[in-house]
């Protein structure tokens, strides 16, 4: 009887998966990308009255933001 390695072919783990978002996150925010998800979860807990950004408009003002603040130039 022939069996399987399953060990290579099996999900990663919850806890495994759950780090791996939350480094992946971090990395997003070191470098300056806009998290959508987390705007809405911001939106959704402090402003429950308002239409939060669509993604596309989300992401337009926070490069508009970044970009346009004097000092952020390197040359």
């Amino acid at each position: 009887m022939v069996t399987a390695d399953r060990s290579r072919h099996a999900a990663p783990a919850p806890g495994w998966l759950a780090a791996l978002q939350r480094a992946a996150a971090v990395v997003r925010r070191m470098i300056g990308v806009p998290d959508y998800d987390r705007y809405l979860a911001h939106m959704r807990e402090h402003y429950p009255q308002c239409t939060p950004l669509d993604p596309r408009t989300f992401e337009r003002e926070r490069l508009t933001a970044r970009y346009k603040a004097t000092g952020s130039r390197c040359c």
